[in-house]
């Protein structure tokens, strides 16, 4: 299935039924007075988190979404039913924003959360309402009040505690492969991975956290170059990032250091807090080193720019180091617990 993760949708909220304006009339009862019901109040539309679903798909056809209006009142005090609220399912993470006011109204971050999007328009009054002690016989009823309508834009970044990021072919998606069971396409060519992969590390009971791949960054991504920065916006919930470089690209430090600028100067263009947040440098494809080249490498770590402490060295074909990297991201993740978003809610 085609990886989407942005989509457009009207939502309308159903109708108020109108009230009814009867009068009861029966044999032998004169000036039965009023009877006429209310209607029912209309449906509301609902966004649901579904976490079976991992796309936006879904909504490449179905952009429009229709509560139920309600049932208009009637005659021997009968009330019109309610219309029936509509749930419609989104996957965990789902950003809405209304498009008109460009008002985030929702962020849907746990399963099963649901956010209220349209509110159904309030039931119309009979006129047994109507009834005082000098109007015994009203005539007014009133009409139900229209259903909210809403056009949205669901956008969904994806939940991860860590992210990977760096330049094509620098490993990232090798690296999940080896620590998690997710299988991500893995070639020698740029560009294999062309949307985000999550896989779970499990590094013993109760220890495990969520860690997201996504897309290599090129020069020039700001403006649009390689696959650009689209994906970008899937880090926003990390808590942790692992720049990974690849190491045997060249033996000389400088232009690992090089590797890394590119990287952090489109992270940067992005967003300055993305930029600033906790991130690690992670040398990549020890195994591709000749022995006296890798050592030269693990004398100069310290002097690697480009990360937020000391850098690891890792194969992530062999999975050299790899161990030793998921424990020290598992004690990070635990010094560092999530603190839940707040997610808005329509009056």
């Amino acid at each position: 299935m085609k990886f989407v993760d942005e989509a457009t949708i009207r939502v309308v909220a159903g109708k108020g039924g109108k009230g009814c304006a009867s009068f009861r009339r029966e044999k032998f009862v004169p000036r039965g007075g009023p009877d006429g019901g209310d209607g029912g109040d209309g449906g509301s539309v609902f966004l649901v988190v579904d976490e079976g679903l991992n796309t936006l798909a879904d909504f490449r056809h179905a952009r429009r979404f229709e509560a139920q209006n309600g049932q208009p009142g009637m005659g021997r005090d009968r009330f019109g039913r309610n219309g029936a609220d509509l749930e419609v399912r989104v996957p965990l993470g789902t950003v809405v924003t209304d498009v008109d006011t460009r008002e985030i109204i929702g962020d849907l971050i746990a399963a099963g959360q649901r956010l209220l999007v349209a509110k159904g328009g309030r039931r119309g009054l009979g006129n047994l309402n109507f009834k005082t002690s000098t109007n015994r016989a009203p005539r007014k009823a009133t009409g139900g009040e229209p259903g909210e309508q809403r056009h949205l834009r669901l956008e969904m970044q994806v939940l991860a505690d860590v992210g990977l990021l760096g330049l094509p072919n620098a490993g990232k998606s090798t690296l999940i492969r080896q620590v998690t069971a997710a299988r991500p396409k893995v070639a020698e060519y740029p560009f294999t991975t062309l949307y985000p992969h999550l896989g779970v590390v499990r590094l013993g009971p109760e220890q495990s956290f969520v860690i997201a791949d996504i897309p290599g960054l090129i020069a020039g991504a700001a403006e649009g170059a390689g696959l650009g920065i689209h994906f970008l916006k899937h880090l926003a919930r990390t808590r942790l990032l692992l720049h990974l470089v690849d190491a045997a690209a060249t033996e000389d430090g400088q232009s690992i250091a090089e590797q890394a600028r590119i990287v952090e100067t489109e992270l940067r263009a992005y967003d300055e807090e993305l930029f600033r947040r906790e991130r690690w440098l992670v040398l990549n494809k020890l195994d591709l080193l000749p022995e006296e080249a890798a050592a030269k490498l693990r004398r100069k770590l310290s002097r690697v720019v480009g990360a937020s402490r000391k850098p690891f060295l890792i194969s992530a074909v062999t999975g050299s180091g790899c161990r030793e990297l998921m424990y020290a991201v598992q004690r990070w993740v635990e010094g560092h617990p999530r603190t839940r978003a707040r997610s808005a809610q329509l009056p």
